[in-house]
């Protein structure tokens, strides 16, 4: 047991060794909090009902919405956002100041995001296909395949916004902002149509990204500005909430007639200005806590396979299920979520889900990090994010 402690140990050593000195490590540990935070998200409040000879999704939030405020604390997608935004503004500018074309930069930032998706794509075609030539239900399938290729329409808008980061480097967040507010008024206040709200899907994570981007230009490194995001988030959502009827609810609960998530409204994008208020206000303590080897080497570690882990993490979910219904309808897993029985018991499961989303990182995870050869180059997640400067946000201001 020792010897395997000193391993551990003299592994996240290295890992601290190997990172540059000048490294932002909160950017890093808000990026593996935010992938876990919407993987733990979705195994508390994500349930698969055996009902007869099939499966349904159901949400403990439809029986038990006082239990809300779990998706305050997991729906961290906004933060996803902000440090996406960060990276991708600084990375294009910095590329660019070496000459790099947009085509290079793009298709590398590209190639890191998508790799994954084709193995989870021809997983679950396989697994689709074998499932109704083997007689099982239709509605089931579906079930299944909808769950497995849910994070995809997440990945869709973010490769699109980093395409577009050029013409980002210096849009206000207000402006998209704006634009979901205007919407939601006319769409809820006005009696339009609902299909407008999906103009919100890009416009309502436009506004993280560009706080992303101004966090680049310098325009966030005082502690007043997040604050005000904090502070500010927080009191229009508990408005929007409490008084203008949006859902308290921070993702889709199924048989709800709006979802804050499904397209993101203005609720939504409140509630992701004050995670990201909350986020810029906790650097600094970020920052020393990655001092410490192990942490950092935790944190370095999810940031190698956070691809792997959002898009395999519900069909780990998926996997004990179906490997349950072996043994029975087991509390938790198979039965409806109404009650505080069966948090208990989904509390109990998630170990067993983190330990097949193990088996599935092992899997698959060479497929976004690549084969080990002998001389490549260190992993990109061994990259300088320098903390910005004033000389550099100078530079970037005037790039």
């Amino acid at each position: 047991m020792r010897q395997g402690a000193d391993g551990i140990r003299r592994a996240a050593d290295r890992i601290d060794a190997a990172t540059p000195p000048g490294r932002d490590r909160a950017v890093d540990a808000l990026r593996a909090f935010a992938i876990l935070g919407v993987v733990l998200g979705h195994w508390l409040v994500t349930a698969l009902v055996a009902d007869g000879g099939t499966l349904r999704t159901a949400s403990p939030l439809h029986s038990m919405p006082w239990l809300a405020p779990i998706s305050w604390a997991f729906q961290t997608l906004a933060v996803f956002f902000l440090v996406g935004g960060h990276v991708a503004t600084r990375g294009y500018t910095s590329a660019r100041a070496r000459g790099t074309t947009y085509r290079q930069w793009l298709t590398s930032r590209l190639s890191r995001l998508f790799k994954p998706v084709a193995a989870v794509l021809a997983l679950w075609t396989v697994a689709a296909t074998a499932l109704l030539l083997t007689g099982a239900p239709y509605d089931t399938v579906r079930t299944l395949v909808k769950l497995a290729l849910s994070p995809m329409w997440f990945l869709l808008v973010f490769g699109a916004l980093t395409a577009a980061t050029p013409l980002l480097l210096r849009l206000h967040p207000l402006w998209p902002l704006a634009v979901v507010l205007h919407v939601d008024l006319v769409r809820f206040g006005l009696g339009g149509p609902h299909w407008l709200g999906w103009v919100n899907l890009a416009a309502g994570w436009l506004v993280p990204y560009t706080l992303g981007a101004a966090w680049t230009r310098g325009e966030l490194e005082g502690r007043r500005v997040a604050w005000v995001l904090l502070g500010g988030g927080a009191v229009a959502t508990a408005v929007l909430v409490g008084w203008a009827g949006y859902p308290a609810s921070m993702v889709g609960v199924p048989g709800a007639q709006v979802s804050n998530l499904n397209p993101p409204t203005l609720a939504a994008v409140t509630f992701g200005l004050a995670q990201c208020g909350l986020a810029l206000l906790l650097r600094d303590r970020l920052r020393g806590g990655m001092r410490r080897p192990a942490a950092w080497a935790a944190v370095a570690l999810v940031n190698l396979s956070a691809m792997t882990i959002f898009l395999w993490h519900q069909t780990a979910l998926m996997a004990t299920t179906a490997t349950g219904l072996a043994v029975g309808r087991l509390p938790g897993l198979h039965t409806v979520p109404d009650g505080l029985g069966w948090v208990a018991a989904r509390l109990a499961w998630l170990p067993v889900f983190a330990l097949v989303l193990a088996v599935c990182w092992a899997a698959f995870r060479s497929v976004e990090q690549g084969p080990r050869r002998a001389g490549r180059r260190p992993s990109r997640v061994i990259r300088v994010h320098r903390r910005t400067e004033p000389a550099a946000a100078k530079e970037v201001r005037g790039a």
